[in-house]
């Protein structure tokens, strides 16, 4: 009898779109959500390479008072700065995909499909990994509004961060399926139909 193949599928969408909302929906369901930009938040905190590197290319501005990496002081040098963003991302994915591979080799074959939430997929060409690619969608303003409740940011800031990804649009085109979080559908409804063609 050969092993189940486990299809690897990829939950994208701008900046509050509700990615994470989505996610816990299917975790309730028992599928196995790796979040990779949970994962690089940890990552920058804990990993010594990525400490090393902060220190030698951004210096003492890039962490707080307490010695740890201040991400909102980060975020304010590379999203401003093109080339420091390129660095700061060639720091942080290969181990993302050292932690992404590990998590992904216990999960094999146990479940008949998992999924990877991450921001960047078809920024970062990562998508090309995953056998299915699912868009979250949401309409612009509301997503700044979410974004400014939840991380304090102002609009301007958002707008830069949303500046340097994929617009909606093109995320949505390059996806295998789509979920609307804009309030007007059942966010349960679609996942829970989205489910059963994915197991089955």
């Amino acid at each position: 009898m050969t092993a189940r193949k486990t299809l690897k599928v990829g939950i994208t969408g701008g900046i509050g779109s509700g990615k994470t909302t989505v996610c816990k929906i299917f975790e309730t369901l028992s599928v196995p959500v790796y979040y990779a930009d949970e994962r690089a938040k940890y990552l920058l905190k804990t990993h010594p390479e990525i400490l090393k590197g902060l220190q030698e290319v951004l210096g003492s501005k890039a962490f707080d008072s307490d010695g740890n990496p201040n991400r909102k002081a980060i975020a304010g040098i590379v999203f401003s700065d093109k080339d420091k963003l390129e660095w700061l991302n060639s720091l942080i994915h290969p181990r993302i995909a050292e932690d992404w591979n590990h998590w992904l080799w216990e999960r094999l074959g146990k479940f008949p499909y998992l999924i990877k939430e991450a921001a960047l997929f078809f920024e970062s060409g990562s998508y090309r990994e995953m056998d299915k690619m699912i868009c979250v969608s949401a309409p612009q303003s509301l997503r700044i509004q979410r974004v400014m409740d939840r991380d304090g940011a102002t609009k301007e800031e958002i707008e830069s961060r949303m500046n340097n990804q994929l617009s909606q649009d093109l995320k949505m085109a390059l996806s295998d399926y789509l979920i609307i979080n804009d309030g007007s559908l059942s966010l349960v409804k679609q996942v829970v139909s989205l489910h059963l063609k994915l197991k089955s």
